[in-house]
């Protein structure tokens, strides 16, 4: 076996025993950066064990409490953190940007101390990474990242969820990223780091993925035998991928650059002709919302190789994984 193939072989073998000792209590999670191989996995195959087996862990967070912090609305993300923390016995308490002001009625490091003296963890969902960054800097209990300008680790650990139970698998299959190189590319980099994925990103010149965060991915790559790669052309990306995945070509905080977007993506739109150079039993994947006949067809995004719902469904299990994990002691 050659040198680099026995590397990667112990790499699996110590993932695989190191995962049952996994303990990610009272930690934070604002990246999957954060985040050693095995404990990829233990957070995969926990969110595996709470959705076959839900009534097992109906009171694992009784007299917990979770603040939602909110600067940009959602749909999936507040639905999927309030209904797993009633479902797991806790609580939640959702605070719009109205309520708080973050960094500008008040510091995001005040805000931090006095919600660690009610709560036992923090989501935020904001437009700024460095927000996250100080609120979890100055907070003595876990925060998670619900989505930032740079990462949306719940979204990929979810979209990876999804894509094992479709496939069986991880290790070794190939991803096709199509279109902006933003916070969903950036989280999926590092996860397929992690799980021995071949990601290949395609992006019209000048909207890459992030240059350092793309770096720390491919350092990771290197021992679990992933690979991250960027194109500019869709149909290379796509070529004999197992799951092809697009998300808006303009998020929120981008709204400026929306008629600019709006003529340079279109040769990146998801189509029957694009998902046709794939493999034929590929999965289209969205992160949701979408707008419909830009970034992707209706053709498509309704076609039986569609598993968007499945994603926006798994975003439940793995974020109460997440939250037994950090708050519970879940091992």
């Amino acid at each position: 076996m050659p040198q680099s193939s026995v590397v990667r072989a112990a790499v699996r073998a110590g993932r695989r025993r190191s995962v049952s000792r996994a303990s990610l209590f009272g930690r934070d999670l604002l990246t999957i950066a954060d985040l050693g191989v095995g404990e990829v996995q233990f957070l995969l195959d926990l969110a595996t064990k709470v959705k076959r087996q839900p009534e097992g862990f109906t009171r694992t967070l009784a007299g917990r409490s979770l603040a939602l912090l909110f600067e940009k609305p959602s749909l999936r993300t507040r639905v999927t953190f309030e209904l797993g923390m009633q479902q797991l016995g806790g609580w939640t308490v959702y605070l719009a940007p109205s309520d708080i002001g973050l960094g500008t009625r008040e510091a995001a490091g005040d805000v931090a101390r006095n919600l660690e003296r009610c709560f036992s963890g923090i989501m935020i969902r904001s437009f700024s990474h460095t927000t996250v960054q100080e609120l979890a800097d100055h907070a003595a209990i876990p925060v998670i990242n619900a989505l930032s300008d740079l990462y949306h680790p719940c979204q990929a650990l979810g979209d990876y969820l999804t894509l094992r139970e479709h496939k069986k698998r991880l290790e070794g299959l190939r991803v096709a990223f199509v279109g902006d190189g933003n916070n969903v590319c950036h989280s999926l980099a590092l996860g397929a780091a992690k799980l021995g994925v071949t990601l290949v990103i395609a992006t019209p010149p000048d909207y890459e993925p992030k240059p350092d965060i793309i770096a720390r991915a491919r350092q990771q790559a290197a021992e679990t035998g992933a690979h991250i790669l960027l194109v500019h052309d869709p149909y290379e990306a796509v070529r004999g991928a197992d799951a092809v995945y697009t998300d808006i070509w303009t998020s929120m905080g981008q709204e400026a650059e929306r008629e600019k977007r709006q003529r340079v993506f279109p040769p990146y739109q998801v189509n029957a002709r694009l998902m046709a150079a794939a493999k034929p039993d590929a999965l289209f994947m969205h992160c949701l919302p979408a707008r419909r006949g830009e970034e992707v067809t209706d053709e498509v995004m309704d076609s039986p190789h569609s598993i968007i719902y499945d994603q926006a469904e798994n975003r439940l299990h793995i974020q109460k994984a997440i939250l037994l994990a950090l708050l519970g002691k879940v091992r």
